[in-house]
């Protein structure tokens, strides 16, 4: 059963939340460090990233490249805009279909709960038939297969 709980707010905007066993710091350096990064958010079982850019830095560039072992593949790039340690990111990400869609902006906060963290990430799109676009992907799926691999990565 997914830990993810997904909803959406006014037009634009996409709220994801999920409880981790881990502290904020060792989720936020999850989020940050490059070869942390390649470990988990890989999505759907199959998948990898073989590049992964992601200079952590307000202005600092995002590259990912996803590649389904089969010739196939998705990337995102973005900027980031904001960082302060083990608490919140703020940056803009595109994904390319492979034409880029539009920005979306994100900001994502780390808290302490109990002993572990609660991860909220808020999606800001430009219109809702984008929101519509991005929610019809079932982005959600890949986001918790994710989770759970950073989860089980930061146990080790």
């Amino acid at each position: 059963m997914s830990q993810l709980n997904l909803k959406t707010e006014g037009d634009t905007h996409v709220v994801v939340t999920r409880r981790f066993a881990a502290s904020p710091e060792s989720v936020y350096r999850a989020h940050t460090e490059t070869a942390l990064l390649q470990k988990w958010m890989t999505g759907p079982d199959g998948w990898s990233m073989p590049v992964c850019i992601n200079e952590t830095r307000p202005g600092g560039k995002i590259r990912y490249e996803w590649s389904d072992g089969n010739g196939g593949g998705v990337h995102l790039t973005g900027e980031y805009v904001a960082l302060e340690p083990f608490s919140r990111i703020v940056h803009v990400e595109r994904m390319h279909l492979p034409d880029p869609t539009p920005d979306n902006h994100i900001e994502t906060r780390f808290e302490k709960d109990g002993a572990g963290t609660l991860m909220t990430l808020r999606m800001t799109l430009p219109d809702a038939a984008t929101r519509a676009a991005m929610l019809a992907t079932g982005m959600e799926h890949g986001m918790e297969a994710s989770y759970v691999r950073m989860e089980e990565l930061l146990k080790a």
